[in-house]
């Protein structure tokens, strides 16, 4: 909720105890408060008397954005609200829980932006019909997305993330023949790499031969400016193809998914890479080569291809690498020291990044706001005390680095921007929290997945010290920790005041003791302290007399609940049904998803009352 939102939450309450509702006028009430909320807290205070409620219903016309993806509405709830909703321009829509027909449904011409997020329960047809406002063949898929590239002629943005199939990845194939002329952000995930070129060089300022020699310059109707693609395998005729086409891209993100490991010529080298530098406007850039059966990495990339790429793009505001096997400290330390602007910088699986990259180049002024670090196994805590003195530094990612340890705790503590931490896997100890729990970093998110040397005294130490941890914190992740129990979980329901998000799978100490101290009435004498998220997949120490507490009125707010591998799922359908009837806005999970079933595409059963 933002802060404008509590403001008028709470406005709304104080005239409502003083017994002045009725006195407001309309207008004013309508049009100044009421307007001014997100649809969900619009939703909570319409349930303090009859004038607000009909007042809500009015305000509802008002909406010229309306964002659902934070939980997965039921057709239900679609059908219910959305025909009170005349003047939605931009629209975020759950799909996780909904069929074609009720998407299609809230359509129309005043519509100008569309985010139809987690859509693995949709067809391809679904596209057809937005642009005229199972188990699909892809040449299916293909018909019906031309049709809905025909039918959106002044489409500006283009996002399509597709299952990913072999066959549907070829099913962007001939998509440059309908993509309209005014797209500037474009996405396709996947798409394989012959077809992304033949795209690239349709949307190019210049006509090629051999796709290397420019020949004819002549100025395209297009305008891209973010491009950002999946592919089987990025390779330097790739890269050659958007240097010599799109030097005007303000940001590219690409990443491949290769089977194997490449092999020359089909694999990006330090050529592929000094010929970006031409590509001077570039703000973000993102080269992410993805583990999947094997571990692969860019092979050919060395210190110099970095050197030579930085020549020309030391605009950079974000950078994202990932698979890097011979880039040396050198290298990326580069990065640090020649982007002036770097804002956002990731490092992914890079067998050769240690500290002291970090130490000779995060010192003194750093103004990085997002520094995230993911599975460097040389990575140690000395950096850390190089950053400490940051003032604008709000994610740290650490996860999978191994060597990291409580003395990273002891110097994140001083960061006072800080509100996103990621250790999972990391070697920290209830010590470490120790030093957490007594810092001044307002830490909101926490994720201590995997740190296996936590304990119950570790979360007590987090969360009763003198530190902002214990008042800011709403999504804790502490997955996978053997010394967790019903202790530890008591702590967390008494100790972390605005916690909204809780994922304590693969506990295995966890009991049903838990569950009732989450639904205690103590939960409830905060608003700001609902439990909106709970993962409890793999609680194997759950019965099925939970599920009691899981009903009605409990856990009012809760939006996702996860109990797949647990002993919850052993009444059958019907008893978890009859937790979710009368909360369309609740999914949950049997299948072991993560918070929020992740990015929605897996086929499974989201139970619905």
């Amino acid at each position: 909720m933002n802060s404008s939102s509590s403001s008028s939450r709470k406005t709304i309450r104080r005239i409502e105890s003083n017994g002045h509702m009725d006195s407001l006028p309309s207008s004013l009430l309508i049009h100044d408060i009421l307007s001014t909320l997100d649809f969900e807290t619009l939703c909570s205070v319409s349930c303090v008397s009859k004038p607000l409620r009909l007042a809500a219903s009015q305000a509802l016309s008002l909406f010229s954005s309306l964002d659902l993806s934070a939980f997965s509405p039921d057709a239900h709830l679609i059908t219910q609200i959305f025909p009170r909703f005349t003047n939605l321009k931009t629209i975020a829509l759950n799909c996780l829980r909904l069929d074609d027909i009720y998407v299609t449904n809230i359509l129309g011409a005043h519509v100008e932006e569309l985010k139809l997020l987690k859509c693995s329960s949709l067809s391809s047809h679904v596209l057809a019909s937005i642009g005229t406002c199972y188990t699909d063949h892809p040449k299916i898929f293909s018909r019906n997305l031309a049709q809905l590239l025909r039918g959106c002629s002044h489409l500006e943005s283009l996002s399509i993330k597709i299952r990913g199939v072999q066959d549907y990845a070829d099913s962007f194939r001939s998509i440059e023949l309908h993509l309209p002329q005014g797209v500037k952000f474009l996405r396709l995930r996947p798409i394989l790499e012959r077809n992304a070129i033949s795209l690239i060089y349709k949307l190019g300022v210049a006509k090629y031969i051999n796709h290397f020699i420019p020949v004819c310059p002549d100025s395209s109707v297009f305008n891209l400016q973010s491009l950002s693609l999946v592919l089987d395998v990025i390779s330097d005729e790739l890269i050659f193809a958007i240097a010599n086409s799109l030097p005007f891209l303000l940001e590219l993100d690409l990443e491949d998914r290769p089977m194997s490991q490449p092999r020359l010529p089909h694999d990006l080298t330090n050529n592929g890479l000094q010929s970006l530098s031409s590509c001077r406007r570039l703000i973000s850039l993102s080269l992410i080569r993805s583990h999947r059966n094997r571990p692969v990495y860019f092979k050919n990339i060395n210190d110099m291809g970095f050197f030579l790429l930085l020549e020309g793009c030391k605009n950079l505001e974000s950078v994202r690498v990932g698979g890097l096997s011979i880039v040396s400290d050198a290298g990326f330390g580069s990065i640090l020291q020649s982007c002036l602007n770097l804002k956002k910088f990731e490092v992914r699986n890079a067998l050769q990044l240690s500290d002291l990259a970090l130490a000779e180049s995060l010192g003194g002024s750093c103004s990085l706001v997002e520094l995230k670090l993911v599975s460097c196994s040389l990575l140690t805590s000395a950096f850390i005390e190089d950053i400490n003195s940051s003032s604008t530094l709000e994610v740290l990612d650490l996860s999978g680095c191994r060597s990291v340890a409580d003395a990273c705790l002891s110097s994140v503590s001083f960061i006072n921007t800080l509100n996103t931490l990621d250790l999972s896997g990391a070697d920290v100890t209830d010590s470490g929290l120790a030093f957490l729990s007594k810092g001044n970093s307002p830490i909101a998110r926490l994720c201590l997945r995997g740190c296996k040397r936590v304990t119950n005294e570790g979360i007590s130490l987090l969360l009763n010290g003198r530190g902002q941890i214990r008042k800011t914190l709403s999504t804790l992740n502490i997955g996978g920790i053997r010394g967790i129990s019903d202790e530890g979980i008591q702590t967390i329901s008494t100790a972390a005041l605005a916690l909204s998000e809780l994922s304590i799978r693969y506990c295995h100490s966890v009991t049903d003791a838990s569950i009732e101290e989450l639904v205690s009435e103590s939960r409830y004498q905060n608003d700001g302290k609902l439990l909106r998220k709970l993962d409890l997949c793999h609680c194997i120490g759950l019965s099925a007399h939970s599920l009691e507490t899981l009903k009605s009125p409990y856990f009012r707010a809760l939006q996702w609940l996860g109990v797949g591998s647990t002993r919850l799922t052993e009444k059958g359908d019907a008893a978890l049904a009859e937790i979710c009837r009368g909360r369309p806005c609740l999914t949950l999970c049997q299948e072991g998803c993560e918070v929020g079933c992740d990015d929605g595409w897996q086929f499974h059963r989201s139970t619905r009352g």
